[in-house]
Formats: structure tokens, sequence, C-alpha cells
């Protein structure tokens, strides 16, 4: 994995020694503190800008246009929510995704695979273990965002998101995060409408660089990628972890996501 990762400056492979003890608590101290971490130049940039430009043709050819009109829930309805509650405000969503059984062989399905980055994320999560997906479309995507395309508000169903940007467009596409807006025993509607009528002075922005990998608490903490500008695309890759072994989407939800069932 050195080929494709700074294994010098992020030692997932020395999992026994001092180093990986170290970078896994300033993890957790990050988490705790902003609800995410982030390890820029993770995978080395060149490595990530020749995946980029990898799926270029194929994002052209292959990938499913998911564009959708949506809530922050990703819901029909709410229980306990007026479908004309300002926290059901419709939003668009619009991205090309690529699945796993379509990134094979390359540096992020090696990536997913590779023991090791179950390890760490279980350990900077306090987790006993972590599993990839038993499922060929949905364990790894890799999405691009063109110009005018976005990914809006929403919370995540996992309680944490990993991801790794490949490429950074032109201008836009930064990563923009609310922490901690609601709990498990608080959803906290009122607060949801205020930040999406744009009155919360909680909501921040980063701007992250290609081959960073970015770990975030995405069940309560919604998140948008801003609108891209310019001609390069925003190229990022998504990886899920489950605490259990085994989790498959059913083939309505593989319909839904992604335009097929396998």
């Amino acid at each position: 994995m050195h080929d494709i990762l700074d294994l010098g400056r992020f030692p997932l492979d020395r999992p026994e020694s001092a180093d990986w003890a170290a970078l896994v608590a300033r993890c957790r101290e990050d988490l705790a503190r902003d609800g995410m971490f982030n390890l820029a130049g993770f995978m080395h940039p060149d490595v990530a800008r020749a995946a980029a430009d990898a799926l270029e043709a194929r994002f052209a050819s292959e990938a499913f246009r998911h564009e959708r009109e949506h809530n922050i829930y990703f819901l029909k309805d709410v229980p306990g929510l007026a479908p004309d509650h300002p926290a059901l405000t419709r939003l668009r969503t619009s991205n090309d995704t690529l699945c796993w059984d379509q990134l094979t062989g390359s540096p992020m399905d090696r990536l997913y695979r590779w023991p090791e980055l179950a390890r760490f994320l279980a350990a900077t999560m306090e987790r006993e273990a972590l599993y990839v997906m038993e499922d060929p479309l949905a364990g790894l995507n890799t999405m691009s965002y063109r110009e005018g395309q976005a990914l809006n508000w929403h919370f995540d169903r996992s309680e944490f998101t990993t991801t790794l940007l490949l490429q950074a467009p032109d201008a836009g596409g930064e990563f923009i995060y609310r922490t901690d807006l609601r709990s498990n025993e608080d959803p906290n509607y009122e607060g949801v409408a205020k930040m999406l009528a744009g009155a919360d002075p909680e909501v921040r922005s980063l701007t992250l660089s290609p081959g960073t990998l970015n770990v975030f608490k995405g069940k309560n903490t919604p998140h948008r990628v801003g609108d891209v500008q310019g001609g390069r695309a925003r190229v990022i890759s998504v990886f899920s972890f489950y605490e259990r072994p085994g989790v498959a989407f059913s083939e309505d939800e593989r319909i839904g996501f992604y335009g097929r069932a396998g």
C-alpha cells in the first residue's frame, strides 16, 4: 500500500506501534471536538489525481445520474411533522455515481478491501470492529459533481461516514456541515428548520485537498456539498463500513440509488 498511501505519516500498517496509537488518539480528539477528522495527503495526491483522470471517460459513459428532489431526511414522511413544516424543505441533489463493481482494481478498491483501514477506523471510533459491505454496488462509490451539480443537505443513515477526495473543482464544491445538530434523543426539528433557512451561525465550511481522508459523524451532523463551478469536476469516493458483517442494500434500495439491482 506504500505506492498509494503515505504510510510514513499515517502508519496504518503498523497497528502495534506508538506512532499508530498517537495517530488514533489525535483522530479521537478531533472527532470529539469537531465531529470529524481529516488526514490531508493520506493518499498520495498524484495517485488521487491519476485515479480521477482514469475515471473521467467512465463517468461520461457508465455512471448513473442521481438526480432527485428530497428533504434533509431522504424520507417521504417524517412522523410528527406536517408536510409543510420548514424542516421538510424540498432540496435538489445531482451527481454521477460509479459503483463498487465499476471500480475493481482501482486505488480506492484496494484501500477499501485493505483490513488495516477498517481496523484503524474502528479504533478511532472506539468500536470493536468494522466491516466492509457485502454489496457489489453500495460498499464503495465514487461520485462526480460537475458545474451546477451538488449534494444537498442530508443526514446519513450510518453514524460515521468515510470519504476520500480525488479531485477538487475549479471553485465551489466545499464541504459544508453543522456538527451535532440533532441527537438520538432529540430530533431538533426547529433547529433543522433554522439551519435550512440559513440562520444557523454554527454552520461551517471546509475545503479539502485531493488525497484527504475525511471521517465525520454524519448521522447527526447534517452536511452538503456546495455547488461546483468551473470545468473541472469534484470527484470523491465514499467508503461504507458497518459494525456487523454481511450488510447489503435491498434490491429496491440499489435501484433507487444506482438505477440497477446488480
